[in-house]
Order: structure tokens, then sequence, then C-alpha cells
């Protein structure tokens, strides 16, 4: 009984150590106004000494570019389509691509693990049997259901993020279904980073064509869980039609 009541202080004293760490990275991205250097304007204003940086220390910036993503993504901050275009302006669409999956990817696990390791089992003893039925359908269809919910542009990134950890859904099924989600927006951002003098909005690219596309991409996501509910549930009608006969 002493030692379950020391590992539960012990992991209580560990929720308060994240949820600070935690307070504390997004507090100083504010109190510093670190949201200045994540804009378009920032960018644009900058681009000739960010190429150059890039060219002279091509290793120490594609690091330093990863490890941004990761703490802006984990941290749920503003800025990931600014950090995305520049990394089509510095590193071309493909590797700018590659680069944003790894950062965002990254960032987004820490984020899903932070919620599950501190709110999933409150949540769960509070509204358990409110979830059951959602909790299923994630343990069994979770790859569906997230790749779903990355492609439609109306889910935001970090909510997606956070929900998820408090989900029943495999962290492999999560990592998965995220690097794949989120790689067709990333291209998209990166091919128009290369362009970035052009760019005078965010929505001169993620035009009603572009979100369009993503959406339906991301119902296509859903037929096979559809086709197997509608094929789990044919042979229980027609055993009524026969029993009626």
């Amino acid at each position: 009984m002493a030692e379950q009541n020391r590992l539960i202080k012990t992991k209580s004293r560990g929720k308060w150590v994240i949820l600070g760490l935690i307070a504390v990275g997004i507090a100083a991205f504010f109190i510093f106004d670190l949201q200045k250097y994540v804009t378009l304007d920032a960018l644009k204003e900058n681009k000739a000494a960010l190429r150059q940086y890039a060219q002279d220390h091509y290793l120490v910036t594609v690091v330093l570019f990863i490890l941004i993503y990761i703490l802006q993504t984990a941290l749920s901050l503003p800025g990931a389509a600014i950090l995305t275009l520049a990394g089509g302006f510095l590193y071309g669409t493909v590797l700018g691509a590659i680069f944003v999956n790894i950062g965002a990817t990254t960032g987004a696990v820490l984020a899903f693990m932070a919620a599950r390791y501190l709110f999933r089992d409150a949540v769960e003893k509070r509204f358990g049997k409110r979830l059951a039925r959602i909790q299923s359908g994630f343990a069994s269809n979770g790859l569906n259901y997230l790749l779903t919910l990355r492609l439609i542009p109306l889910f935001p990134f970090f909510l997606v993020n956070l929900a998820s950890g408090l989900t029943r859904i495999r962290l492999s099924t999560y990592v998965f279904a995220t690097a794949i989600g989120i790689l067709p927006g990333s291209l998209v951002f990166t091919n128009a980073g290369k362009q970035i003098g052009g760019i005078n909005s965010i929505r001169d690219i993620a035009s009603p064509g572009v979100l369009g596309a993503f959406s339906l991409l991301g119902l296509l996501a859903l037929v096979p869980v559809v086709y197997h509910k509608l094929k789990k549930n044919r042979p229980a009608k027609e055993d009524v039609h026969i029993a009626k006969s």
C-alpha cells in the first residue's frame, strides 16, 4: 500500500513538472514576442540572409529547423504554415517536406504522449461510459479516422494531437497516420515556399480548390470503415427477412 501511494505521488509530481515546462515554454513564446519571427512578412524580409546562412551552414540549419518545428508543434504554438514555407524556400519542395514531416510528426507525438499521460485517465474516469463507442472506434479504425482528421483542413492540427492522446489509438498507428496524413499539405506549402516573394497571404496557397481536394482525400480514407460496417450489418438484415418469411 505504501509503495502504491509512493508511485501515485511520484506520477502526480511528474505530471506537474510536465505541465510546468509546457506552461513556461508557451509563456516564453508570447512574453518575448517570438511570434513576430514566424510571420510571412518576417520570412520575406529576411529571405536573403536566411538562404545565405542555410547555404553556408546546411547541416546546422537543417537540425535547427527540425528542432524548432518539433518545439512549435509539441507546444501547439502558432507558425506552422510559415515554418513549412520556410522549409520549401530553404531546402526545396521534397527535402523541405521531409524535414517538415520529421519535425511535425515528432512534435505531434510529444503532444500526443503528453495529453495521454496528463489527461486520459482523468477523462476516462469521468466520461468513460460516454466515450466507450469513440474509444472502441479509434481502437479498431484508428488509422482511417486519424487520416481523415489529418487531411480535412476543418480540424486544427494541434487539437487533433491533443484529442488523439485521449483515445485508445495505438502509438504506432498514430505516428504512421500523422506522417502520411500531413505529407500532401507539406508538399503544397513547401512547393509554394520556393516562390515566397510572390505570396502575399496564406490564403494564396490554401485556395478553396486545394482545401476541397484535401477534404476529398480525407473522406476517401473513411470508405473502408463505411464498407465494413455495411457488410457487417447486411447479414443481420437478411436473417431478419428470412425469419419473417
